[in-house]
């Protein structure tokens, strides 16, 4: 017969601590549970229980010592206060299986489902449940729960309520999605209020207090949630397993699962949660013990057992929009990430005989040719002088496609572009961003997707005028590239970042000629610096462009992804979704490489900060920005071997009379514009400081700073750093400030 029993934790304020209970265990000894924000003096300690022992856990005092007669008296502030003492009611859980659960606004179906799942599954009989609620807030859940369990056989289930509540101070509702492990997007959330009734946990020492008022007859204790599922094992029930396990202590390992969606109207239940992450790797950790295994020392802790080491694992999922409530899931997990996972689906249609909305269906295409056709979209503003070369390059390494978007140009780029596109050579498109709320680079990248160039190729990649793809195996062409990594349909090539190799005034030379200093292979700082850009195969697996990799991977199709770093090694699952900034574990050269000329020559680089940035529109590019790009570390000539063909390339375009006059005229501009900005006083003294002994030094020592070094900008690097040989071994960084630009 199941039975409902009620109890209610009344605190004792004691000062600056309060006490939740105190308990008599029989033994002789007295117990006495705090409240995590109290603080306990070693005086009021003593006066409470003489000789007491005193610890800590989750930073809650516990004081172990002699029984007194009844009660426990202290004075407070003068005043006389006592605190009765509590007798363990030890034998409604003994001998049995029980769950220690905490219930956080969860509803009595809830609840009633996730007991009888247990009973049947785990063999459980019991469950002490602490009930966050306020007290005397929820009768209505009280009698549902009550007239549910009269359909359950043999359990007895305790639900334990507070007069003070139990969660993290300062935090949020834990149903909020700022609070959900894993959502998204919590940097653009507005930080909700906080509510200590309805925070994560925070006592955990609540724990240790109910397992001594309750559970120390119990045969086996599982800590799970009110929104965990434990499915049956051939291993046989968590309780079971426990009875045997070293120390007495099952480690479970949950796994996150959520809806795909929830029908309209409709409310969340454990059988709407069919989906979990491809690339989570986090699991959640709980526990089941022994009572009559577990050492004397152990302690009940949130997600472990204090003094064991468990050597038996059990898996679990934790059916995460039962506790955090949103309008959609996407609020609180990226839906990108979520695929079906069969044991799901079997427990929604075994269990409760529910048809969950599955996900749409998805499947990649081949490729639009078949060819390995490549196009390259990108943005350009003021770059006249710089598209020959670029393109050349391009053309001969293998790329046919080219669509590049404009805006606000005063050079020539515009008129040398559409003259590009009458003869065949690019597409050329004008960025109507104005007006659309989009910075340029992202409108020019939502227009790209319709357009044929890029719909049409095999491969694409969205890149910039001062990047070139630098191919290091067979004959440096795409086909190479291809042949080295036949099965890819992503490639990312990891930028190089190269500095301007002390070269100060502007020529019109190519650019992989004159800049051959670079970036070590190993840069992570600055993290600007060190991304990468991707090639990838239009065959259905992401939604749209984006800026450094394809984005909205569709993760029905996640197993499909082919997906390489420039040393031909696979990208972790991790990085399949947003990832775009290189690491230890993704960065690769041994193959492709991106060669980033972020700065080119000093005067050059007068008229980039002038033009403005394609993509960050709202920050300057001074001489913080040349700083952190600026890397002459060492010399790197890979790009070197493909000029003669790019040469040939170049000449080829240059003997049409119509694309040499246009290209001369952008070079005219292009120095006319640095001899009108070096005329002025600020941009002549900006100049000065490019050109610098100082500058050079800085750019030979990057490896030496730290992160906050490059947000601070090369002012707060002292002389007497700047003094030390590049080649010393030293580091030196400052307190993060504000970032400059």
């Amino acid at each position: 017969m199941a039975q409902l029993q009620r109890h209610h934790i009344k605190a004792v304020t004691l000062g600056t601590s309060t006490v939740l209970a105190a308990l008599n265990t029989g033994d002789g000894q007295a117990h006495l549970f705090f409240t995590k924000d109290s603080q306990l003096s070693p005086i009021m300690a003593e006066n409470l229980l003489a000789g007491a022992e005193i610890r800590s856990v989750g930073d809650a005092p516990w004081l172990t010592g002699p029984r007194p007669a009844d009660k426990i008296q202290t004075f407070v502030d003068s005043k006389l206060v006592e605190i009765p003492l509590e007798q363990p009611q030890l034998d409604m859980m003994s001998g049995r299986n029980v769950a220690l659960a905490t219930r956080n606004g969860e509803t009595a179906e809830t609840i009633l489902q996730w007991l009888a799942y247990h009973a049947k599954h785990q063999g459980m009989t019991g469950a002490v449940v602490l009930d966050r609620a306020k007290p005397d807030t929820d009768e209505a859940f009280i009698k549902a729960l009550n007239k549910g369990l009269k359909k359950l056989k043999d359990m007895t289930v305790v639900l334990v309520d507070c007069d003070v509540p139990l969660g993290l101070p300062d935090t949020a509702p834990e149903h909020h999605p700022y609070v959900t492990p894993g959502a998204p997007g919590k940097d653009r959330m507005k930080v909700p209020q906080a509510d200590p009734w309805t925070a994560p946990l925070g006592d955990v020492l609540i724990y240790e207090m109910l397992r001594h008022l309750f559970l120390a007859k119990a045969r086996a204790v599982a800590n799970i949630e009110i929104y965990d599922l434990v499915p049956a094992d051939p291993r046989g029930t968590m309780f079971n397993l426990a009875q045997d396990a070293k120390g007495g202590v099952v480690q479970l390992v949950g796994q996150q699962c959520y809806p795909w969606r929830v029908r309209e109207d409709d409310p969340v239940q454990f059988a709407d949660h069919i989906c979990v992450q491809f690339d989570a790797k986090k699991r959640r950790g709980r526990w089941c013990a022994a009572m009559s295994v577990l050492p004397d020392q152990a302690v009940f802790r949130l997600v472990r057992i204090g003094g064991v080491e468990p050597s038996v694992s059990y898996p679990f999922y934790r059916f995460m929009a039962l506790r955090h409530r949103a309008p959609s899931v996407s609020k609180i997990v990226p839906k990108a990430s979520l695929i079906e996972h069969a044991p799901l689906l079997k427990i929604a249609k075994r269990e409760w005989k529910h048809q969950p909305v599955s996900m749409p269906q998805e499947d990649i295409t081949k490729p639009p040719k078949g060819d390995n056709s490549v196009a390259i979209v990108t943005c350009m503003k003021n770059e006249g002088p710089f598209i020959l070369e670029w393109l050349a390059y391009h053309r001969v390494i293998g790329i046919e496609g080219f669509l590049v978007y404009t805006n606000d140009c005063t050079d020539g780029t515009d008129e040398l572009l559409d003259l590009l596109q009458e003869k065949g050579y690019v597409q050329h498109r004008d960025n109507k961003f104005h007006g659309t709320g989009l910075k340029p680079q992202h409108h020019a990248l939502q227009q790209a997707e319709k357009e044929p160039v890029i719909m049409e190729s095999d491969w694409a990649i969205s890149m910039d005028v001062d990047e070139f793809i630098n191919i290091k195996v067979g004959d440096g062409t795409m086909t190479a590239l291809f042949d080295t990594v036949p099965d890819a349909n992503l490639i990312s090539c990891t930028w190089r970042l190269f500095g301007n190799s002390d070269v100060h005034d502007y020529e019109d030379r190519f650019l992989v000629e004159q800049f051959f200093r670079a970036a070590p292979e190993f840069a992570n700082k600055p993290h600007q610096a060190w991304g990468f850009k991707t090639l990838f195969k239009n065959v259905g697996l992401f939604k749209k462009l984006g800026v450094h990799r394809p984005k909205g991977l569709k993760p029905q199709v996640w197993d499909k992804i082919r997906w390489y770093n420039g040393s031909a090694k696979p990208m972790p699952e991790g990085e399949y979704r947003n990832a775009w900034r290189s690491n230890a574990s993704t960065y690769g050269y041994d193959v492709v490489q991106l060669n980033h000329y972020a700065v080119r020559s000093a005067e050059s680089f007068l008229v980039k900060r002038d033009r403005g940035r394609v993509n960050h529109v709202d920050r300057d590019q001074g001489l913080a920005y040349w700083f952190r790009m600026n890397n002459n570390f060492e010399e790197e000539r890979s790009i070197q071997r493909m000029i003669p063909k790019l040469q040939k390339e170049f000449d080829r375009l240059m003997a049409d009379p119509d694309i040499r006059a246009m290209h001369d005229a952008c070079v005219i501009a292009h120095k006319n514009k640095i001899t009108e900005l070096r005329a002025t006083e600020n941009y002549s003294n900006f100049y000065a400081e490019l050109t610098s002994a100082r500058m050079e030094k800085l750019s030979r020592m990057h490896r030496h700073f730290g992160a906050n070094v490059f947000l601070s900008g090369p002012e707060c690097v002292p002389d007497e750093v700047l003094e030390k040989d590049v080649d010393e071994e030293f580091f030196f960084t400052v307190e993060r400030g504000k970032t400059a630009h």
